[in-house]
């Protein structure tokens, strides 16, 4: 059992092929409002931010931005919702980046969360959203 610094159960979650490409998922239920994983990273000044670009930059605030590039963050696989179960929750006294589950999530089940409005913008609307809302709307009556 692995737990964050301040003592939360982190329950296990797994990487595989998801409709966006690679995705993570539960390997167990989760309960709402449970931590489920940090985006680590380098941490990194927003004018490096511009300078290395990519997907996997998450901003904490304006001066201070996270590259999860590196395959060890299992977090960077965590995709794009327009309907999302978890929530990106900004730990103010460390400068550090948790998901956590908005709602309950069952095993199996891709965790999810909501991008900021400029990588919508920028990344996702241009190649359209693969998310699982978006992919399968709900039919009308």
């Amino acid at each position: 059992m692995e737990t964050y610094e301040y003592g939360s159960y982190r329950p296990a979650v797994i990487a595989k092929k998801s409709s966006a490409g690679l995705g993570l998922f539960a390997a167990e239920d989760i309960a709402k409002d449970q931590l489920i994983i940090e985006y680590t990273g380098d941490r990194i000044d927003s004018d490096e931010a511009n300078k290395r670009g990519g997907l996997y930059l998450f901003e904490v605030n304006e001066n201070l931005t996270i590259d999860g590039s590196d395959k060890k963050n299992t977090a960077r696989y965590i995709n794009h919702a327009c309907q999302p179960n978890a929530e990106a929750e900004h730990e103010v006294t460390e400068d550090r980046i948790y998901i956590r589950a908005a709602e309950e999530i069952k095993k199996g089940e891709e965790i999810t969360i909501t991008y900021g409005q400029m990588y919508i913008d920028d990344i996702i609307k241009p190649a359209g959203c693969k998310c699982a809302t978006c992919l399968n709307p709900p039919k009308e009556k």
